[in-house]
C-alpha cells in the first residue's frame, strides 16, 4: 500500500486518564504524572509520547482520551491536535470503556482505520527501534484480523507488570518477528517473576496495542457486548454537539474492566511482537532511579540547584526554584512539588500511596 494512503488511515489513541498515585507528590489527582516534566527535560510525558509518533501518525489522527478535569492540560501541552480529538471521560473507568469509545469515534469517520493504542506516561529510550516495531505491527494489523501487543523482553524479575506468555516456536508467516500469544499472566509475586525471567517466552505487557478498527469493534461486540452497545448506539451523535451530553449520561454505566480482561484474554487472533527499546512504565520512584543517568554515587538528581554530600543511591527530584542540600542519606527519595516535601526510604516506596491520603 502506498505510504501516504496508509498514513491517512493510521490513528493514535493516547490513554491519559490515570492518576499515577505511586509517584506522589510529583503526580497528584489534580495534576497526574502524564502532564508533568518528570525527567527534567522540559517535555512532559504526554508530549514525549506524541513526539515518538511523529512521521507515523498525522496530527489530525491523534486522539487523547482523558478525564474532563484534565482537558486544559491537554489543550495547553498538545495545542497541535484538534480540540474535537480530545475525548472526555466523565468518570474513571479502566481501559476497556476508554478503548471502546475511541474505536467507535474513529470508526464513525474512518472505517478503514488502523489504530495504535498507547499509555501517555511511559518511557521509551530507543525511539528509532520503537518506531520500527510500531510500523511493522501496523503493517501486520492493517491487513488482517490480528490484534498485536508489544511484549518487552524482561531485564529483571519485575512484580509490577503483567506478562505475556508467547508461543516462540513458530513465528507468523507474514512477519517472522511476530508470534502468537498463549496466555496473559497477572502481575506475579517475586518467586514467580524470578522463574519468568528464565523463560524467553515470558514478556512484560507494555499496554501498547495495534489493531484495525473492524477487528477491535468486532471483538468488543463478541466479548464485551454491554460496553460495546453503549458506544455503538452513540454513532449518530459522534462529532456533534450532543456527543458529550450522551457520553456523560452513558459512560458511567460501563463496567470498570481492563481491555485485557474484557477482550484480549478471550480473543483467538492475538499476536505479540517481542521488542527491546528501553521501555519502562516509570510508575514508581524506584523505576525513575533505574532509568535515568546517575552521578558517580548512584544518585538520580533532577533539578538545577541540588547539592549532595556523603549521599548515595538516592532519587532527588526538586525542580522548583530553590537550593536543596542533602547530606548523609543512602537509598532515599527526596521529592518536592507544590509545597509538599516527601522524604522516604526507596525500600518503603510501596507505602507512598498511603502517605498521600
Amino acid at each position: 500500500m502506498h505510504k501516504q494512503l496508509m498514513e491517512k488511515h493510521i490513528h493514535l489513541v493516547v490513554m491519559a486518564g490515570g492518576i499515577g498515585s505511586r509517584f506522589w507528590p510529583m503526580s497528584t489527582p489534580e495534576r497526574p504524572k502524564q502532564f508533568a516534566d518528570v525527567l527534567g527535560t522540559g517535555r512532559t510525558f504526554i508530549q514525549m509520547t506524541l513526539d515518538r509518533f511523529k512521521g507515523i501518525v498525522p496530527v489530525e489522527n491523534v486522539w487523547v482520551v482523558t478525564s474532563q478535569n484534565y482537558r486544559d492540560f491537554v489543550t495547553e501541552q498538545l495545542p497541535e491536535i484538534p480540540v474535537g480529538n480530545i475525548l472526555l471521560e466523565p468518570c474513571r473507568r479502566s481501559t476497556a470503556p476508554c478503548i471502546a469509545y475511541a474505536a467507535w469515534r474513529i470508526k464513525s469517520i474512518d472505517p478503514k482505520a488502523t489504530i495504535v493504542v498507547t499509555p501517555s506516561d511511559h518511557l521509551v529510550l530507543d525511539v528509532a527501534e520503537f518506531q520500527r516495531v510500531v510500523c511493522k505491527s501496523l503493517e501486520f494489523a492493517s491487513t488482517s484480523d490480528a490484534i498485536v501487543t508489544l511484549g518487552m523482553k524482561p531485564t529483571r524479575p519485575e512484580t509490577g507488570y503483567g506478562y505475556i506468555q508467547t508461543d516462540m516456536t513458530s513465528p507468523s508467516v507474514r512477519n517472522n518477528e511476530i508470534f502468537r500469544v498463549d496466555a496473559f499472566q497477572e502481575k506475579p509475586d517475586f518467586a514467580t517473576a524470578e522463574k519468568y525471567i528464565q523463560k524467553p517466552n515470558m514478556l512484560w505487557n507494555a499496554g501498547i496495542f495495534i489493531w484495525n478498527v473492524s477487528t477491535i469493534v468486532n471483538s468488543l461486540r463478541v466479548y464485551a457486548p454491554e460496553i460495546n452497545d453503549i458506544f455503538e448506539n452513540l454513532l449518530p451523535y459522534y462529532g456533534t454537539d450532543k456527543e458529550q451530553v450522551y457520553i456523560n449520561e452513558e459512560f458511567p454505566k460501563c463496567e470498570n474492566i481492563s481491555i485485557d480482561y474484557a477482550v484480549l484474554e478471550k480473543s483467538e487472533e492475538i499476536y505479540c511482537f517481542p521488542a527491546s527499546f528501553g521501555w519502562s512504565d516509570l510508575g514508581t520512584w524506584g523505576s525513575l532511579h533505574e532509568n535515568v543517568v546517575k552521578d558517580n554515587k548512584g544518585n538520580a538528581i533532577i533539578g538545577s540547584n541540588i547539592h549532595t554530600y556523603e549521599t548515595r543511591n538516592c532519587v532527588i527530584h526538586c525542580s522548583e526554584e530553590r537550593k536543596v542540600v542533602v547530606q548523609g542519606l543512602d537509598g532515599y527519595i527526596v521529592a518536592e512539588k507544590d509545597n509538599t516535601l516527601l522524604i522516604c526510604k526507596l525500600s518503603e516506596e510501596q507505602r507512598i500511596k498511603q502517605f498521600s491520603e
